[in-house]
């Protein structure tokens, strides 16, 4: 079987911080490869790959601001389309731009729809559902205008995330600084409990950081790292008491969500979106509706087994389970049965 896949190119594959779509399609990747699979990675070309690397766009658009991001997508796109012959199959993870180039080639597509950023693309899949096979990351974020072939969830390799038994006793934010991921809420949540709050992530709001974040940052009670990688990343996972999510919109996933509670944090997160789907409320997190239930679940935090935690990822959210989720899709679509 031979796979193109298609990254997205904001950012290297794998990302060396921030870049959710780039890291699960590198996770994908190197899975597949794992098993045998004959996999070339359309990427930037200073992306890494076990399987063989194919570029035309030197870097990441958001990381090398002197790229033109419109131009580099074309180029990239086009570059996976005029080699289409060469594969079985071609695995878009880069949004909504490939399904126009799906019915210029026979080469079957799946696309893995990371999340809907307005309700004015959603004619664009409309458009192509007859050709292009869907994958949703989420129950919750299938849209109810289109046909999928299947849900799969994102996996994550287990063993670069280490068991914290302890935790400690601070709380943690992970996540870019916007609206949608509920910094501002989570600063709320700590100072209501006196609990210290350690954030990290990238700032994509300046705005909302500004206002609603960097007053309350004192290096002391809210302590702020910026994105943070490597082993750093993993300590702050599993070196706090719980994890707040109190997002403010329907999230298709939550990577960091399930990294929390690979390394035995819990999750206190809003039951929106796809939340439940990765969270069982009192067992390896809270599921809260408002504000003040998010405040008393901290208070409850502590009843929570750090253990239920890792083995609900063990169980659901492994990289093995969500490539093997996809190659039996693969082998579906290339044998003809429905989708």
């Amino acid at each position: 079987m031979r796979i193109a896949m298609l990254a997205p190119i904001s950012w290297r594959t794998p990302p060396r911080h921030y870049g959710p779509w780039e890291l699960v399609t590198s996770l994908l990747t190197e899975a597949l490869v794992a098993k045998g699979v004959d996999v070339t990675l359309f990427a930037t070309a200073d992306s890494e790959t076990a399987g063989t690397l194919a570029a035309v766009v030197p870097a990441g658009y958001s990381e090398d601001r002197t790229l033109d991001a419109k131009v580099m997508e074309m180029l990239h796109v086009s570059h996976v389309f005029e080699r289409a012959g060469e594969f079985d199959l071609i695995h878009n993870q880069a949004d909504f731009v490939p399904l126009a180039f799906s019915r210029l080639v026979d080469t079957p597509q799946v696309t893995t729809i990371h999340g809907f950023s307005s309700e004015r693309i959603v004619p664009v899949f409309k458009r192509y559902e007859d050709r292009v096979h869907y994958v949703a990351i989420s129950d919750a974020d299938r849209h109810p205008d289109l046909h999928y072939a299947a849900t799969i969830h994102h996996g994550i390799r287990l063993d670069e995330f280490p068991f914290d038994a302890d935790g400690g006793d601070d709380l943690l934010f992970f996540g870019r600084m916007h609206p949608d991921k509920g910094a501002a809420d989570a600063i709320k949540a700590a100072a209501a409990t006196d609990h210290r709050l350690t954030m990290a992530g990238i700032i994509q709001d300046e705005g909302y950081y500004a206002r609603e974040v960097a007053p309350f940052i004192d290096g002391d009670r809210v302590v702020f790292n910026g994105p943070i990688g490597g082993a750093a990343r993993l300590k702050a996972l599993g070196g706090h008491k719980a994890l707040l999510h109190l997002i403010g919109f329907d999230e298709p996933f939550g990577l960091s969500v399930v990294e929390a509670m690979a390394c035995g944090t819990p999750v206190i997160a809003y039951n929106r979106g796809s939340m439940p789907e990765l969270i069982e409320d009192g067992v390896n997190g809270f599921l809260v509706d408002s504000f003040d239930e998010a405040v008393a679940a901290i208070g409850s935090v502590d009843r929570i087994d750090r253990a239920a935690c890792r083995r609900s990822v063990e169980q659901s959210f492994s990289v093995e389970h969500m490539a093997d989720r996809y190659l039996e899709l693969y082998e579906r679509i290339l044998s003809g049965r429905q989708t």
